[in-house]
């Protein structure tokens, strides 16, 4: 295993957190898993990359490089459900997003190998992006927190349909200001993608944890659906024509949440 985590520190008082574009497994759980799930399918393939922007921006990264399917970084470290009475996967999950085991025996992972992996993995991530919150708040008085995600535009599991493009999360507008969601729904709206605020995505742990306007952090989320990004073969390798329309958006959207003040 790599270290659990790349971070990369910045002055100014916006936060990209990137806690499932990782790809590490360590060889005991990876022994495990089925020869479909070492294939990690349901990664956010790429979600850094379309932030490379963010040092032009002073802004702070943190991204994972352990795989979800080891721990889910953006879920409760009990296992709380977010979305309750819907489909969902849970912290150290035993299935994929369209419900295929991810294990070998198709179990659960046991408690005790839960808490162990809660305690390695998931603890100092929360513990590092705190850390870096409190640094921001410092130093501006406020921070902003911009969760970064991506998921397969069909998930007949989760959601009906074609996901949209854009899926920003204030949970229902406990997360941020209704100003600051107001001026980044409107960026989204002239995009010319497909988007939606508060859609089947409200925002995960980590947005419903952070996110704490009256504390002067003011977190959001964006899912983004991967048709957006990647090539239309079913692979999951950049597509630059795509990118290249996405990205300017993304850029417009964090430039948005700075030029805003609470």
């Amino acid at each position: 295993m790599s270290k659990l985590f790349e971070l990369q520190q910045a002055d100014g008082p916006l936060i990209f957190s990137v806690p499932h574009a990782g790809t590490d497994l360590p060889p005991d759980i990876a022994a495990r898993l089925t020869d479909h799930a070492r294939k990690l399918p349901d990664t956010d393939w790429h979600v850094e990359q379309l932030y490379d922007f963010a040092p032009a921006l002073k802004a702070t990264v943190i991204r994972a490089n352990v795989s979800r399917y080891v721990i889910d970084l953006n879920r409760p470290p009990e296992d709380q459900s977010l979305y309750p009475g819907q489909a969902t996967t849970g912290l150290c999950p035993p299935i994929e997003f369209d419900g295929t085991p991810i294990y070998r025996d198709g179990t659960e992972v046991k408690a005790d190998e839960v808490a162990l992996r809660r305690e390695t993995y998931w603890r100092p991530y929360h513990e590092a992006l705190a850390r870096e919150i409190a640094r921001a708040k410092k130093r501006h008085g406020y921070a902003l927190l911009f969760d970064c995600h991506s998921i397969a535009s069909r998930v007949p599991r989760l959601f009906d349909g074609v996901l949209p493009d854009l899926n920003l999360g204030t949970v229902k507008g406990e997360s941020c200001a209704p100003g600051l969601a107001a001026r980044i729904a409107r960026v989204m709206q002239e995009s010319g993608l497909t988007q939606i605020v508060n859609g089947r995505f409200i925002g995960g742990h980590i947005t419903r944890h952070f996110g704490k306007p009256a504390d002067h952090v003011h977190a959001v989320q964006m899912e983004k659906g991967q048709d957006c990004h990647l090539m239309d073969d079913g692979s999951n390798r950049l597509d630059p024509a795509k990118v290249a329309k996405l990205k300017p958006v993304l850029r417009r959207i964090a430039e948005t949440m700075l030029a805003w003040r609470p």
